[in-house]
């Protein structure tokens, strides 16, 4: 079946002379990778075709891979073909003008729960839709042409999504569709480096909200990212968000959150995870995402209690039915 769907999406491809590329509001490393990869990919393969990848936000984590397209006229979008990337829901795509396009397709690792697309290919079990997109490049590679640039955009979103190829996701498959991106003479140390290296005010705030980091009676760990300490360190809301990840190695901690204000009365949330799921969490509060990483978005700080005492109350009843965990 998913090669059938990989097959219709490639002839829809085939059919038009203009292909407009979207992804998710917010984008992570995936969401960028994915739909830069492709549109480097079909524009390699198909040089006549006019293949742009419209938005209406980015990604300073990510900004190293380059700029997206700028905007064109309503007009532009009647004749094309719209490929949707890594994104669950019609509302969570960042450009609303993708619904203007003659046709539209999907193609997603996340949880179909909303279908919105006639023509989709969706595995949820994959690592990330970068390694989807190379694997659509991988199973027609006698049609489509690849390059260092575009292995390079796929190959950071890949390991983004994966955490660094360590989670419960990664696959055979997966490694190996890295190996091939590899071979293109993807440049590891330059990505790790934008990746991963920090600057001064992210070390700073580091080392400061280690110093917050509370816990449940059950071990879920949990962060408070207020406003006063995003201007006391002049995160961006993506800087704080990436606070989730401070949690990711205390032991017997498998639910670990942070919860950080935004704008209005905003608390958004990011929950991750490691042997039992998180998702469940984020979908009760009208988010959603992976087994082991999601999100979702509050609108006041009882809610945040709420939501704790549900994962401290999960995570009691997964230590009590299962061995093996640390």
């Amino acid at each position: 079946m998913n090669i059938e769907n990989m097959r219709r999406i490639l002839d829809k491809i085939k059919e038009y002379d203009r292909i407009i590329i979207f992804r998710h509001k917010r984008p992570d490393g995936d969401a960028v990778g994915s739909t830069k990869g492709l549109r480097e990919i079909l524009r390699l393969t198909y040089p006549e075709k006019e293949v742009l990848l419209l938005n209406a936000d980015y990604s300073d984590y990510v900004s190293f891979l380059g700029d997206e397209d700028a905007p064109v006229d309503d007009e532009y979008y009647a004749t094309a073909l719209g490929i949707v990337i890594d994104t669950a829901t019609s509302d969570r795509i960042s450009n609303p003008k993708y619904a203007l396009c003659r046709e539209i397709v999907r193609i997603d690792h996340h949880i179909d729960n909303k279908p919105y697309t006639e023509i989709s290919w969706v595995e949820e079990e994959k690592s990330s839709s970068c390694e989807m997109i190379a694997e659509f490049y991988y199973t027609f590679r006698d049609e489509l042409k690849i390059n260092k640039e575009a292995a390079t955009y796929i190959y950071t979103g890949m390991v983004t999504d994966s955490g660094r190829f360590r989670f419960r996701s990664v696959s055979g498959d997966t490694m190996r569709y890295a190996g091939m991106l590899l071979d293109q003479g993807v440049d590891v140390d330059h990505i790790y480096a934008h990746l991963y290296m920090k600057d001064y005010k992210n070390l700073r705030f580091h080392g400061y909200v280690l110093s917050k980091i509370k816990m449940t009676e059950n071990g879920v760990a949990y962060l408070y990212v207020d406003h006063r300490m995003q201007k006391k360190f002049g995160l961006s809301m993506e800087e704080a968000s990436a606070s989730v990840s401070y949690m990711d190695s205390i032991k017997d901690s498998l639910i670990w959150l942070a919860f950080i204000e935004g704008p209005g009365d905003e608390i958004r949330v990011r929950l991750r995870s490691r042997f039992v799921t998180c998702n469940e969490l984020a979908e009760a509060w009208g988010g959603g995402g992976h087994d082991c990483a999601a999100g979702a978005t509050l609108h006041n700080k009882k809610d945040v209690k709420t939501l704790l005492a549900q994962a401290d109350e999960r995570l009691k009843n997964y230590k009590e039915n299962n061995e093996g965990w640390l």
